[in-house]
């Protein structure tokens, strides 16, 4: 049953095969090199390189991330993805993008076969014009007139139409697979095909061969002559071909695939029928949970329904094949659906075989929504008691802390730069500045949730007032700082919001001790679940994606880091700084030791910080002063590399390096100069190559220093201060959640007072707006009433 596909013929398919054959370690994204090339064929006197799968078979993936390892796949295109929404015809676009994404995955080296439907819908499109076409010349003839009436078609039967579309369906594919250089090779197949011993041999060996010459096999069920499909049928023992789910299983199971990717017209599998109240998508579904779904009814094509794709998948899953179900139909994402699923991406739903330990990052943001509710109905003072305790255990249980931190320390060394090294590192410093950190915070809560800002009487016995209520979920990105989880964590709890925490692996034993005496802390007062860490394999990008589930992110780490995530980020606010390309402008009337002290502290007390100084702006009648003497010889002392800007480096003879951009954050011992006229110079400096961070002017100067502080608009500007003031603890909040340079919601160091919203509480007595109309009995009054000075819960 081979019908091989290939309208250029084999001396055109031979000349693109060859440059193929011979870059192909040079132009795939796994290259082959000599040592792993397992054998040399030929077929027409063309070598053809055989790359080794690269893992063994026999065993399905047990988490997403491995899919990327996938060498042989099968994707199964259901009749939704396929036909257009008439159900008469094929949706081209769809059908386009799925062969380039195919195409890219063929190119990269691993082995790509498609399972097909569409043959029905296509020949059915060219019947239904066939038979319009007839009838219109037989009436023409017979009325003597060209004007058509109304023509009734006929019911098409399904073989027939499978019959006329099948040629037209494998010359589409053909044509598309061609612009990408690619040749594809038609199989139609029936249930005999797999239980005849000697045709499922025949037919294992011709996709083997057309595997191994670089060819698409492009697979369908022979419908032309296939009997009725029985719709109740089980599929049970040796899987049965009666739909192009359960052929697509078999197929994958018989060719020893690594993956199935079973493309249908809903997101994936869900607990209850798609569209029904409170339907859930499920991210990974594992053998055995079949109970806790309740299947729907089919799509609107095709033989197929959910209950027949999960039951193909899991009889796939037991031949050692990884199964994703995901939507192919989707505008928005079915144009890169497939090299989404292969590069380990959250799309669809994924069957494992190996279920986790511990709770998937779905019901853990559930588990932080229902905790942080209950956390915000405590009463102050027990979020205060929450937080003291956390403190005290923080000192209590130092030396496991350290231990922990030390076997981090351990695993980073020589794969960490010296200052993430420095953010990684605890010490009992740290611990005591961090428990100092969050008694403050415990002190500030007292007054947080539930704070009246405002009261109205809007009218005779109906009054509104607007208090401060958590946010919600928060999701807490950071990198490297592991100190970071106890302050953030006490921020939540002193604000009532649930917490997802994502660390760095590079802090996975410090981040689990400290998570532990966070939750023990909770404990308490029974709310451990508000706050919960995330240690399964998600990635950044996958927990972006949970729009229903996280309310604000919060990205502590790198300038790229929060760049990513901002990009990640889909519907969910993202409240984070840029780079911290601090600035400091030392004015002409500035004080020698001031300046000099401030430059230290500025650059060298930790360069790694985001508040470090980055960009040193003199004003040029400082050259060639003791002051400027003087600051460059405190930088040569400290081993501070100097770059110059453009005007700086054209006063000096041997400049230093020229800076190649001033829009450089360092996060080391180095720092940009640069000469500037005037202040008003430094502040369109600023302005034109800051991150709205933290800058400083250094002056005795008065009107000077107001000036500047009135006019440079970044989140944190200062006079004869270092920019590593810029901080939530020395600010007086306690701690921060992070620093934010956008204008919208919270600026600067976050703390508890950027946790929170507001919500609305109207009070009245049957009020009606009906009442306030033009003809009605009450009116607005709209007056202020005083807020109470302090309020609880």
């Amino acid at each position: 049953m081979l019908s091989q596909v290939c309208r250029s013929g084999f001396q055109p398919f031979n000349q693109r095969l060859l440059p193929w054959a011979q870059s192909t370690a040079l132009s795939r994204s796994h290259p082959v090199q000599p040592s792993t090339i397992r054998n040399v064929r030929s077929w027409s006197n063309i070598p053809f390189i055989t790359v080794p799968l690269s893992r063994a078979h026999g065993k399905s993936f047990a988490h997403r991330s491995e899919l990327k390892h996938a060498k042989r796949i099968v994707v199964k295109l259901g009749s939704a993805v396929v036909t257009r929404g008439d159900e008469c015809g094929l949706a081209l676009g769809r059908l386009a993008s799925i062969v380039e994404q195919v195409s890219v995955l063929q190119n990269q080296g691993r082995e790509m076969m498609l399972v097909t439907s569409g043959a029905v819908a296509f020949g059915k499109q060219r019947l239904r014009h066939e038979i319009l076409l007839s009838q219109s010349v037989r009436q023409a003839l017979h009325s003597g007139q060209n004007q058509l009436k109304e023509m009734a078609i006929p019911v098409l039967e399904a073989r027939a139409c499978a019959a006329a579309g099948q040629s037209g369906l494998m010359a589409l594919y053909e044509a598309m697979f061609t612009q990408y250089s690619i040749c594809a090779a038609q199989i139609l197949v029936t249930n005999l095909d797999f239980h005849d011993e000697q045709k499922r041999r025949n037919l294992n060996g011709t996709l083997h061969e057309l595997l191994r010459m670089n060819i698409v096999p492009i697979v369908n069920t022979n419908d032309a002559v296939v009997p009725p499909a029985e719709p109740n049928s089980d599929l049970q023992g040796v899987i049965s071909v009666k739909d192009n789910d359960s052929l697509a299983a078999r197929l994958a199971v018989e060719m020893k695939t690594d993956l199935l990717i079973v493309l249908s017209d809903v997101e994936g599998l869900f607990d209850s029928p798609p569209g029904s109240d409170d339907a859930k998508l499920i991210d990974t579904f594992y053998p055995g949970d079949q109970q806790s779904v309740t299947f729907g009814t089919k799509s609107r094509v095709g033989m197929g329904g959910m209950e027949a794709k999960v039951k193909a998948a899991l009889w796939a899953l037991q031949g050692g094949t990884s199964v994703v179900i995901a939507n192919g139909t989707h505008p928005k994402v079915s144009g890169h659906v497939i090299t989404d699923i292969v590069e380990g991406k959250k799309v669809g739903t994924f069957f494992s075989e190996v279920k986790p330990a511990g709770p998937t990052v779905e019901q853990q943001g559930e588990m932080a929504r229902s905790g942080g509710r209950m956390l915000a109905t405590l009463e102050p003072e027990q979020r205060a008691e929450i937080i003291h305790h956390l403190a005290d255990l923080l000192t209590d249980h130092r030396d496991e802390i350290l231990s922990a931190n030390k076997k981090d320390l351990e695993e980073a060394e020589g794969r960490l730069a010296p200052p993430l090294l420095k953010r990684l590192s605890l010490s009992t410093s740290k611990l005591n500045s961090l428990a100092i950190g969050l008694r403050q915070i415990a002190a500030s809560s007292q007054d947080s949730v539930g704070r009246v800002l405002r009261r109205i009487r809007v009218a005779k016995n109906l009054e509104l007032e607007q208090v401060t209520v958590p946010i919600g979920v928060l999701l807490v990105i950071f990198e490297s700082r592991p100190d970071c989880l106890p302050q953030v964590a006490a921020l939540a709890i002193a604000s009532g919001n649930g917490l997802l925490l994502k660390g760095g692996k590079e802090a996975a034993h410090s981040n689990r001790i400290l998570h532990v005496l966070t939750q023990e802390a909770l404990s308490i007062h029974g709310v451990k679940e508000a706050v919960q860490l995330v240690n399964t394999r998600e990635e950044v990008e996958d927990l972006c994606r949970l729009d229903k589930m996280i309310d604000l992110i919060i990205p502590r780490g790198s300038s790229q880091l929060v760049r990513d995530i901002q990009k990640a980020a889909k519907g969910i606010p993202v409240m984070g700084h840029s780079e911290g390309i601090c600035h400091m402008y030392v004015d002409s009337e500035a004080s020698v030791d001031k300046a000099s002290r401030l430059v230290r502290d500025s650059k060298c007390e930790y360069p790694a910080a985001c508040n470090a100084l980055e960009t040193l702006l003199i004003h040029r009648d400082l050259l060639r002063t003791p002051l400027f003497d003087q600051i460059i010889d405190m930088l040569r002392v400290e081993q501070v590399k100097i770059h110059a800007g453009p005007k700086f480096a054209s006063y000096l003879t041997f400049s230093p390096s020229e800076v190649k951009s001033l829009r450089t954050e360092y996060g080391d011992l180095e720092l940009c100069i640069e000469v500037v006229d005037s202040v008003q110079e430094a502040i369109d400096h600023i302005h034109k190559y800051g991150s709205s961070h933290t800058d400083v002017i250094v002056t005795e100067n008065e009107k000077t220093a107001e000036f500047f502080l009135q006019h440079v608009d970044s989140a944190c500007v200062f006079w004869n201060a270092s920019t590593r003031f810029s901080d939530g603890y020395r600010f007086g909040l306690g701690a921060e959640v992070g620093i934010s340079t956008s204008r919208i919601h919270a600026r600067g160091p976050v703390g508890l007072e950027g946790l929170l919203t507001t919500k609305w509480l109207l009070r009245g007595q049957d009020h009606v707006v009906s009442d306030f109309s033009e003809h009605g009995t009450l009116k607005y009054l709209h007056e202020n009433l005083p807020v109470p000075q302090s309020n609880t819960n």
